[in-house]
């Protein structure tokens, strides 16, 4: 499993008219941090900052990931037409961890 966390419900939107079609384009991103692991599987000293597509809402509005720790869906990876593994980032909060039973 990966954690992915998010610190902040910032948004950065990204809009113009793309180069090929001419048809205009918003995307909106938010900023996460990915703990990731070496080559031998052993945990990275720090996360790793990138950004995820958001998607939208019916009105347009970018749904934002609220502060939490969350995992990749499993609908996050699929097979891309050129047959390659892919990742579309989709999260998922993570279970919190249930408070120790005092005795």
């Amino acid at each position: 499993m990966i954690q992915v966390s998010v610190k902040s419900t910032d948004v950065r939107n990204q809009s113009g008219n793309a180069k090929a079609s001419g048809k205009p384009y918003s995307l909106n991103f938010q900023t996460v941090w990915v703990h990731t692991v070496d080559r031998n599987g052993n945990p990275n000293p720090y996360p790793e900052k990138t950004e995820v597509i958001l998607e939208k809402n019916e009105q347009g509005a970018a749904l934002f990931y609220p502060v939490g720790e969350y995992t990749f869906a499993p609908a996050s990876i699929y097979v891309s037409r050129t047959g390659d593994l892919a990742l579309s980032p989709k999260l998922v909060p993570l279970k919190a961890k249930p408070a120790p039973v005092q005795q």
